[in-house]
């Protein structure tokens, strides 16, 4: 009993690979026998042995199907590892499907295998559409634009440049050429494609083939000198690996400086074990091959084997037979008369569930698919490669997979790597493009045009028939190229007919760079959206939009009103109304007290207005004698000098800057009047001027500053126009030289300016158009600028000419605020005073008064001399202006005294004392002319009747 519980039950495996002349072949088959070797060396109790079952594929896909057909038929096997490549893969999957026997590869890596979507199908490998992803991350990083994929023409090479594609359209750069090499290709066909990439200008290029096919191109392209400097090669994992893992010095020597992307194996101690115990035991058994190295695909085999035979002891051995087929074998195929493997769907499920530590790493299936892992980055120096950084899907590239630097994805930049020597042994880093080696230069077509010829001027030597580009555009360019960091040979190509005049418009121009007739255009060219779908612009290397040019005349010299002008009518309404306001206020003030604003009412009003408006001009004769009249006229005073002197400064502004005004400052003015306007010849203004609204009869064409010059000079009423239209370098250009005749009125119509036309695509727009900034920005441009229109400050502004200088109520509503302000409070605390003296004359006699009466009982108070201050002004003013003080002992407190200094008797003085309480006043009568006699002496007396009224 002991002895058969101790008995193995051999379990059938079929492996499928090219096992003739191929070394990769060879070296998997070695690690799938030392697999099973190991593992049940360390697994002694499992009651299951595998039985390797080897068929040779002959590098044939119907070989391979051959052979899986044999082994799931006749020998019945329970699954198949390999085949080799994914051609073969493809239909050894069928086959599997149909029998439900499960297939392993760790070989076929195509993308293409997954749309299969067998169950039975498992990939112990790494999907290509894992590795793009790195392959794109290093073109972003060094920030390529442009890269061409060199693959075999089979499955293994065409299932992989969707998702390359993809990938690097990802990061903008894009495939513009796909290099596809036959796996049967002679030298002379490979050299012949080799030589068709060299007369284009992108030079990264991805390599995806076999490794025999891939060693002959890398000889190639060394012996035609593409492995050079300024070239990019890199290699996908395939050749990576086998091309490094096993290096030959006849081969890397071809390849020094290219870049390569494998899966990352961690070295452990068990691998290094292994590698060292096969490389025994491979060279025991295969002689021939003294230098063979183990692979990664050696390791995925090694692992591959391990998981199936952890499955198949996992799945038992309860059903490992197959039901055969109800069809005889006499009347059918071989693939009709398949059975079913019993135990197919129990070891599926093993093996997707399966998981242990390889010497690949942590290993298990997800969906069928082997878990994918880092990628190495590999650069080929001397006789092998070293390891400038990684790649993973989380953190992007990175120089060493510790890194504390976690990015996102496709995120690293060359910094992250290692330095890397490229081809031609440097380590600057190539551009990835640069113009084609076979002699030719660019052909850049240039516009013919008859009039402004500071941009383009295309002239001819008769004599010599030699043909002369200059111009504004022209030397921008040439100072462009120069700022670029590499040589650009170029030449101008006039867009003409034989006999010289021009062959088309600007579009026609532009559209010979889309049928590939010009490598590009140079010119006062526009950017504009219609013609961006065809070609690609640089950025503008001058002012943008569309402008207008009008007439400007000296309205003010023959205007009788000018002097209105500077002010706004709101602003002159307000003034007045203050001057009203003011004059009020004062006499408000003052009439109760000063004898300059009492007698007869038409004197009272005439004083107070000529007093309010005389201080415009500081010219007042009035003295006032309140303080709280004083405070208002000092306020007042500050006001009107700020009015006045921005009044003179704003008139004289008028009458002599802004004297020029334009005859037309608005669009639709033009459009409702029915105005003729003009537009350059070949230009797209039309366009413009016909979405605004212009009537194309309305429309009139122009090919010079001259001829424009003259049609505005005739008018629309004289045939010719009232305004052109046109972008603002030619704008610019014209005022230049009719500065003093002609403003460029807003608004600017948007457009994009100028810049130099290339193809769609074309790698050169992204460095000429940073060149553009580069010399834009520098002192070289102005220079250019003065030298075709002449130094910017020779003619002034035109902007400043339309512009106004008037002034408005909102400059001055603050001064005004504060002047009516002090007024009022002046007036409010006046009359609080005045009521609170004067309370017992406002008082009326007659309780039973109405509130007319009561009313006018005020105003009788109101308008009568102040009898307490009366006598103390015109004192004062007899003082100063006599320079004589009264004496005023003897003059008794509350009595008003009158000075009679033969000044005229106030008429209003007889209602004076109307009041039946108050008391009669006396009066002092002073003899003038007295005193006047005695000027020469100072007067002893002074004789003062006392005369009762």
């Amino acid at each position: 009993m002991g002895m058969a519980e101790n008995i193995s039950i051999p379990v059938n495996v079929g492996v499928v690979l090219d096992l003739g002349s191929d070394l990769d072949g060879k070296i998997a088959l070695s690690c799938i026998e030392m697999a099973l070797s190991d593992f049940y060396a360390t697994h002694g109790d499992y009651r299951t042995r595998l039985v390797l079952n080897t068929r040779d594929s002959m590098k044939d896909v119907v070989g391979a199907a051959a052979a899986a057909l044999d082994l799931i038929k006749n020998v019945e096997v329970q699954a198949i590892i390999g085949p080799t490549t994914s051609m073969q893969a493809n239909f050894v999957i069928e086959l599997g499907e149909k029998a439900q026997v499960p297939i392993i590869s760790f070989s076929a890596s195509s993308p293409s295998l997954t749309s299969i979507r067998s169950p039975f199908f498992f990939r112990a490998t790494q999907n290509d559409s894992t590795q793009v992803n790195a392959i794109s991350a290093l073109v972003q990083a060094f920030g390529w634009r442009e890269a061409v994929p060199i693959y075999i023409d089979n499955e293994y090479g065409q299932g992989v440049i969707p998702y390359l594609t993809d990938a690097l359209q990802a990061v903008d750069a894009r495939v513009l050429y796909r290099s596809v090499i036959s796996p049967s290709a002679t030298d002379d066909q490979i050299v012949a494609e080799l030589y068709k990439l060299m007369t284009m200008q992108t030079r990264v290029f991805i390599v995806h083939m076999f490794p025999s096919l891939g060693a002959r191109v890398f000889a190639k392209a060394k012996e035609i000198g593409m492995m050079s400097g300024g070239y990019v090669w890199i290699m996908t994992d395939g050749l990576t690996d086998e091309f490094l893992s096993s290096p030959n010095a006849s081969i890397t020597n071809t390849m020094q400086g290219a870049l390569g992307v494998r899966p990352y194996v961690p070295r452990t101690k068990d691998l290094e074990t292994f590698r060292i115990r096969w490389k025994r035991k491979f060279q025991q058994e295969n002689p021939d091959f003294v230098d063979a190295g183990l692979n990664i695909l050696g390791l995925w085999a090694y692992d591959a084997a391990t998981a199936l035979a952890l499955a198949v002891e996992k799945a038992g051995t309860g059903n490992l037979g197959f039901q055969k087929s109800n069809v005889s074998s006499n009347s059918s195929t071989d693939l009709s008369t398949l059975g079913l493997s019993l135990n197919g769907p129990n070891l599926v499920q093993a093996l997707s569930n399966i998981t242990f530590k390889g010497l690949t790493g942590n290993y298990l299936f997800d969906n069928g698919q082997l878990q994918s892992s880092a990628f190495q980055i590999m650069n080929v120096n001397g006789n092998g490669g070293r390891t400038i950084g990684f790649w993973t899907q989380t953190e992007g590239i990175v120089k060493t997979l510790n890194s504390k630097n976690h990015m996102t994805a496709n995120s690293g930049s060359n910094s992250d790597l290692s330095t890397v020597i490229w081809p031609g042994d440097t380590t600057s880093v190539p551009k990835g493009w640069e113009i084609p080696t076979n002699g030719k230069k660019l052909r850049i077509g240039v516009p013919i045009k008859d009039g402004f010829s500071e941009f383009v001027k295309v002239t001819r030597d008769p004599s010599s028939n030699k043909t002369t580009v200059t111009g504004y555009s022209i030397d921008v360019f040439d100072s462009v190229v120069k700022a670029l960091p590499y040589a650009l040979p170029y030449e101008f190509i006039p867009f003409a007919k034989p006999d010289g005049d021009p062959a088309g418009t600007y579009n026609d121009l532009i559209y010979q760079v889309y049928l590939k007739n010009y490598d590009a255009v140079v010119g006062d060219t526009t950017i504009v959206y219609n013609r961006s779908q065809y070609v690609d612009f640089t950025l503008p290397y001058t002012e943008s939009g569309v402008s207008m040019i009008v007439p400007i005349v000296d309205n003010n010299s023959k205007n009788a009103w000018v002097f209105l002008r500077p002010l706004t009518w709101d602003l002159w309404v307000t003034s007045f109304c203050f001057f009203i306001f003011i004059g009020f206020v004062i006499w408000v003030l003052e009439h109760r007290i000063n004898e300059d604003f009492r007698g007869p009412a038409s004197h009272q009003a005439g004083t107070s207005f000529w007093f309010s408006f005389s201080t415009m001009v500081f010219a007042q004769r009035e003295r006032v004698f309140s303080n709280w009249s004083r405070a208002v006229v000092i306020i007042w005073c500050f006001v009107v000098l700020i009015l006045t002197q921005s009044y003179t400064a704003s008139l004289a502004s008028l009458l002599t800057v802004q004297q020029l005004q334009p005859t037309v400052t608005d669009v639709h003015e033009l459009i409702k009047k029915g105005e003729y306007v003009g537009y350059q010849e070949g230009s797209f203004v039309p366009g413009i001027l016909l979405d605004l609204g212009f009537d194309k009869s309305k429309l009139i064409v122009y090919n010079s500053t001259e001829q424009c010059h003259d049609l505005l000079s005739k008018g629309s009423v004289n045939g010719g126009i009232a305004a052109a239209f046109d972008e603002v370098p030619y704008m610019r250009l014209f005022l230049s030289k009719y500065c003093s005749k002609y403003a460029m009125i807003d608004p600017t119509f948007k457009t994009d300016g100028f810049g130099f036309v290339f193809p769609k695509g074309s790698s050169l727009v992204p460095d000429i158009s940073r060149a553009i900034l580069n010399v834009t920005q520098g002192d070289h441009m102005k220079q250019i600028e003065d030298a075709w229109f002449g130094k910017k400050g020779s003619c002034p502004d035109s902007s400043s000419s339309v512009s106004s200088n008037i002034l408005s109520l909102k400059s001055f509503w603050g001064l005004f605020l504060i002047a009516g302000l002090a007024a009022f409070l002046a007036l409010i605390i006046f009359f609080v005073m005045f009521v609170s003296r004067e309370r017992r004359e406002l008082r009326h006699s007659d309780p039973t008064a109405s509130t007319w009466d009561r009313t006018k009982q005020f105003f009788r108070v109101f308008i009568q001399r102040d009898s307490s201050t009366s006598l103390n002004s015109r004192q004062k003013e007899l003082t100063d202006r006599n320079g004589i003080s009264l004496p005023t002992i003897g003059v008794p407190g509350p009595s008003a005294c009158s000075i009679h200094a033969q000044f005229p008797e106030d008429p209003s003085s007889t209602d004076y004392d109307s009041s039946p309480d108050r008391q009669t006043p006396q009066e002092v009568e002073i003899n003038i002319d007295q005193l006047a006699n005695q000027n020469q002496e100072r007067p002893t007396a002074l004789e003062i009747d006392h005369e009762n009224n």
